[in-house]
C-alpha cells in the first residue's frame, strides 16, 4: 500500500521560512520522481517543483530562487525548503509520486501566509 506524509506546514509572516517534508512509502522511492504542488482556494493545483531520481530539479517560476526542493533516499523523504514567503504562496501543498503508471498523492498540508 502506497502512502505518502506531507508534514511542516503552518502559518508565517511574509519573508518567512517552513520546510515541508514527505515521507513516502510502498514505492521504490529512490527511483521515483518526487514533485510538490499546491492549491490555493479557488484556483487549480499546480506544479511547484520535482526532483528526480538522480537528483535534477525544476521549479515554477513563482517561487523559483526561493523555494529548494531536496530528498533523502534513506529516509524515503522529500522536503521543500521555502524561504522569503509571500502572501500568494498560501495553499495546500501536496507531495506528489509519479509510479507504476499512475500518481500517487499525500493528504496536503496548509501552508498559510500572513501579510
Amino acid at each position: 500500500q502506497v502512502q505518502l506524509v506531507e508534514s511542516g506546514g503552518g502559518l508565517v509572516q511574509a519573508g518567512g521560512s517552513l520546510r515541508l517534508s514527505c515521507t513516502a512509502s510502498g514505492i521504490d522511492f529512490r527511483r521515483t520522481r518526487m514533485d510538490w504542488y499546491r492549491q490555493a482556494p479557488g484556483k487549480q493545483r499546480e506544479l511547484v517543483a520535482f526532483i528526480t531520481s538522480g537528483g535534477s530539479t525544476w521549479y515554477a517560476g513563482s517561487v523559483k530562487g526561493r523555494f529548494t526542493i531536496s530528498r533523502d533516499n534513506a529516509k524515503n523523504t522529500v522536503y521543500l525548503q521555502m524561504n522569503s514567503l509571500k502572501p500568494e504562496d498560501t495553499a495546500v501543498y501536496y507531495c506528489n509520486a509519479p509510479a507504476d503508471g499512475r500518481n500517487y498523492w499525500g493528504r496536503g498540508t496548509q501552508v498559510t501566509v500572513s501579510s
